[in-house]
């Protein structure tokens, strides 16, 4: 592994670029906001791209970046209104996409500084402390995140976060794929497959309504593979609140438990990503809000459609719907969650 210095935050504070490699995969990570700022694999013929969109300068990462590759929190995902309630206290946090707190505001965790705790190899393990009400947040927290290749083709982060108050945490890592190489254009013929048999619906905020709804007969139904442009324009009211996917999908098996989640494959390169999590539920986002106005490192714009994330996380919301598994963490407990990221060719 290597580290070079990809530039200075705005109050002056140096930025520094990790390389990880392992066999035919590389992997690159700022210390600022944990960004997964590349992956490159081969396709079928062997030929290697990064697979993930991004920005060229650390300046668009803090000032205009959609959380390309960030980790966020201390909150992923939205909670209506911009509160909630934990141990009869009510807490405000900043609402960024109105009415709501989304990812835990601005300022979250993809926009902070972390530091380098260990190097080893082809791994690299970085931390950070969120403090007593760090957008509006309550506890000093300490968090974790280690990034590592245990073998070709495998890319493996592992959560780690403990509470010197009680707090509630939802954790994410917000890449946006796209199998046939970043700036290539629309993902929308990617096959995708989802282990989940219900989704949240929401409002027209995009904020949960607290029901969990069978997929079944429904455009998200990814039980068996579909282009994920297929139905996308379907005439569903949920479609049309988030102008494309982008909705929790409540994955089957244990919380806990490291399982399948996730496949997709770019027919046109043959690449294949599969995604496996402890975690309860994965948000699929089809980069709907991407306008052209966001130039990538090949030097190609973004528009809606161009990349894919699965977020692996706990569900949106949950403070504010008591039939959503609890998002609490306190003193004494820690928060672990894993995600992997396999690569290979279909």
């Amino acid at each position: 592994m290597r580290g070079e210095i990809f530039g200075r935050t705005a109050d002056g504070q140096i930025v520094t670029r990790h390389i990880l490699s392992r066999g035919s995969l590389r992997v690159h990570v700022l210390d600022f906001g944990a960004v997964i700022a590349a992956i490159e694999v081969p396709d079928r013929a062997g030929c290697s791209a990064n697979v993930v969109l991004g920005l060229d300068t650390l300046k668009g990462y803090e000032t205009v970046s959609p959380s390309f590759g960030a980790l966020v929190g201390r909150y992923a995902n939205r909670i209506a209104g911009g509160c909630f309630s934990l141990d009869g206290q009510t807490y405000r946090l900043p609402v960024n996409e109105a009415p709501n707190t989304l990812h835990g505001g601005d300022r979250n965790f993809g926009k902070r500084l972390w530091h380098v705790e260990d190097v080893d190899g082809s791994s690299l393990a970085l931390a950070r402390r969120s403090p007593d009400g760090e957008e509006g947040f309550p506890g000093n927290l300490d968090v974790r995140v280690r990034y590592s290749l245990p073998e070709d083709g495998l890319l493996r982060l592992d959560y780690e976060a403990v509470t010197e108050r009680p707090t509630i945490l939802n954790l994410t890592n917000h890449s946006y794929f796209n199998l046939a190489g970043e700036g290539t254009g629309s993902v929308l013929d990617h096959m995708v497959q989802l282990k989940a048999d219900a989704f949240t619906p929401t409002d027209a905020t995009q904020v949960p309504t607290g029901e969990i709804r069978p997929v079944a007969g429904t455009p998200f139904d990814f039980r068996a593979p579909h282009a994920l442009g297929e139905r996308i324009r379907v005439g569903d009211p949920q479609l049309a609140f988030a102008k494309g996917y982008d909705h929790t999908f409540v994955l089957r098996g244990p919380a806990g438990t490291l399982r399948p989640a996730a496949t997709c494959i770019d027919p046109g390169s043959g690449r294949r990503l599969d995604v496996a999590t402890t975690q309860p539920a994965l948000q699929l986002y089809t980069g709907n809000n991407l306008d052209g106005t966001l130039i990538g490192p090949s030097g190609r714009i973004y528009r809606s459609g161009d990349g894919v994330c699965f977020e692996t996380q706990g569900f949106p919301d949950a403070p504010n719907q008591p039939g959503f598994p609890s998002a609490v963490l306190r003193p004494g407990e820690v928060f672990r969650a894993v995600t992997t990221f396999r690569f290979s060719v279909a």
